[in-house]
């Protein structure tokens, strides 16, 4: 059982869990959006939301996909608010 959390896999299997957080959160952005999902992944990833969700000190990835979708929204809400300020 130690050996589980020693070599590696535990890490592993976080990460390959915040992919396909990731993933999810890009396919229910893309289809609330109608856009495509390959568009849609280059934004998210370039994103403060995508930085945290890949931080796994932050437990982001503890969420489900529409918490991360709507923190990704208010992120891109808050950038055009500080745009239009003048």
């Amino acid at each position: 059982m130690i050996e589980e959390f020693t070599d590696g896999t535990l890490e592993e299997k976080i990460k390959n869990a915040i992919d396909l957080m990731a993933a999810m959160v890009v396919e229910e952005l893309a289809a609330d959006e109608h856009r495509d999902a390959c568009e849609v992944l280059s934004e998210f990833m370039s994103s403060d939301t995508a930085k945290l969700l890949y931080d796994e000190s932050s437990k982001l990835w503890w969420s489900g996909p529409s918490d991360i979708a709507e923190q990704y929204r208010n992120e891109l809400s808050r950038k055009h608010v500080q745009r239009a300020a003048p």
